[in-house]
């Protein structure tokens, strides 16, 4: 009998390693179908296959390697993209088979067009008018707005055309008209300009309270900043803006009120909360303090930073440098600083929620030299003290937040303290208890040799003074007879506001200006007499100077 090779029965020893040959050799035929079935040869088993690019309206085929990716085959057929061609399939994909590639040629082009912007209607009522009379103050204009266009074509075809900026060339004027109302007020003298906004619009009495006229007539401003210069030649104010796109919550302005019909002028400054103000001594310079706009309550983050602008005779921004970089501001910093002026251009005070510092300038730092139990107000804005410098600029009036037994917290006392603070020696000098936290005291120009008064508001329920209304007070420097000006006849108070002092000296106490239920009052310290000087219920800032 023929036996069979003895390899053909394998032992038990290597019967392991013929299983494992085996198993790889069905492995790799498992391999090789699998290439074969993902990368298909073509039918006379060449390498190569045609791809047709479309573009330009023609067919261009041509031939590439099995691998080659788009790209290589728009090169090969001497295709050049421009950057804004769009490509399909893109040209990364690995070519595996014969396909169609589609170029759409892409180009922009952008237009400009120019459109109206209609004039608005005013109604403005004055009680210098008979009752019922109107009179044309200003013809409305129209403005004009360029808006530019970023058109797309695909293959020379159109296919978007999107706005992607709008600039205001010039500004619309509205037209207003103004309507007398029932009770004239007999016009009185008064010193210097005074400047009040009403309706959103800036208006200046000068000589007397009837030689009245418009200075700025957009109707947009929105009270943040309303300032006279030092020497009564410039108007500093902020307006609303209207691009809400832009997510700015305001601009900085002026405007001259030497001129009969000025002409505002952008101080390129946004966003300006808390501060903006003259730098005395400076000719035309202007200092200000800015916020990041925030879609939470308040509305803005703090930069509590420090800005100066410089502009010429003509309106123009020549500088502008900063004098404090942007800083966290102490507690609740993101609510903002206040600044504040000494009458001579020497110091500039501030004022947190925390602390009451002097700011040097020269280092671009905030020194602090007096610190504040800040109030925890619970809600979404904080408590600063108002600062009033003395005509001497030793002493700074202000607000201090004082303890109260019974409360687990200082920082939830409901008690202010009104007093004087010497910045160099650091000596505080108690004024008077329980003002109110808006007490915001003003001391007087020098009158009658240098005699100085200083007025400040006190809450009429001092308990809750962030709700309560008001009463004027007026005192000597040093806190001694002190005397209720207004109101007198138990009337309702006044709202929390800076009172204005009537500018330049005198040899009785100046004239005080003040807001009243939406009108302008003065009152006269010296017989306590009052009256107001506007009947419309619409002001709501004011300056005199």
């Amino acid at each position: 009998m023929i036996q069979p090779p003895r390899s053909f029965f394998p032992s038990k020893g290597n019967a392991a390693g013929l299983a494992g040959r085996v198993g790889t050799f069905f492995l790799l035929c498992f391999l090789l179908a699998l290439i074969g079935c993902t990368v298909k040869p073509q039918e006379n088993g060449s390498d190569f296959i045609t791809a047709t690019i479309l573009v330009d309206n023609q067919r261009l085929p041509v031939e590439v390697r099995i691998g080659e990716t788009v790209q290589t085959a728009l090169d090969k057929a001497g295709v050049k993209l421009e950057p804004l061609d769009q490509v399909s399939p893109p040209t990364f994909t690995i070519l595996t088979q014969s396909l169609e590639i589609t170029v759409t040629r892409v180009r922009e082009e952008f237009e400009v067009e120019e459109t109206v912007i209609p004039f608005l209607r005013q109604t403005v009522r004055n009680e210098s008018l008979p009752e019922g009379e109107t009179l044309m103050i200003q013809p409305g204009v129209n403005g004009v707005q360029q808006i530019t266009y970023r058109l797309l074509y695909e293959n020379n075809v159109l296919s978007s055309r999107k706005a992607i900026k709008t600039e205001t060339i010039v500004e619309a004027k509205p037209e207003i008209i103004m309507i007398g109302v029932q009770t004239p007020y007999m016009p009185v003298p008064i010193k210097g300009k005074l400047a009040y906004l009403t309706a959103g619009n800036a208006w200046v009495m000068e000589n007397n309270t009837g030689n009245r006229r418009p200075l700025v007539t957009t109707g947009d401003l929105d009270g943040r900043v309303f300032s006279i210069s030092p020497d009564g030649e410039w108007l500093l104010f902020t307006r609303g803006i209207q691009d809400k796109e832009s997510g700015d919550i305001n601009s900085l302005w002026i405007v001259s009120l030497k001129e009969n019909s000025p002409e505002p002028k952008s101080l390129k400054a946004r966003n300006i909360i808390h501060f903006a103000d003259w730098s005395p001594g400076e000719k035309r310079t202007v200092v200000y303090s800015t916020v990041e706009p925030r879609d939470t309550a308040p509305g803005w983050q703090a930069n509590n930073d420090l800005q100066k602008v410089v502009f010429g005779v003509d309106g123009l921004v020549l500088q502008i440098k900063t004098l404090v970089e942007a800083n966290e501001g102490g507690r609740y910093g993101a609510w903002g600083t206040h600044f504040a002026w000494s009458p001579d251009g020497k110091r500039l005070a501030y004022a947190t929620a925390d602390q009451i510092g002097l700011v040097d300038l020269t280092a671009g730092k905030l020194e602090p030299v007096l610190q504040v139990v800040p109030l925890q107000t619970g809600k979404d804005w904080s408590w600063v003290p108002g600062l009033g410098w003395s005509p001497d600029h030793r002493v700074l009036y202000t607000v201090i937040h004082s303890s109260s037994t019974g409360q687990p917290s200082d920082e939830i006392s409901p008690y202010f303290d009104l007093v004087g603070f010497l910045p160099a020696e650091k000596i505080i000098i108690p004024l008077e208890r329980n003002v109110g936290m808006f007490a915001y005291p003003v001391p007087s120009p020098y009158y009658d040799g240098e005699r100085c008064q200083v007025a400040f508001l006190k809450a009429l329920i001092p308990e809750q003074s962030d709700s309560s209304r008001y009463e004027l007070v007026i005192m000597d420097r040093d806190g001694s007879n002190r005397k209720t000006l207004f109101p007198l006849d138990g009337s309702s108070g006044v709202e929390p506001q800076r009172i204005a002092w009537e500018p330049g000296y005198s040899e009785r106490i100046p004239a005080i200006a003040l807001i009243y239920q939406g009108n302008l009052w003065l009152i006269y310290p010296e017989n306590g007499k009052s009256q107001p000087v506007t009947g419309d219920g619409t002001i709501s800032r004011m300056d005199w100077k």
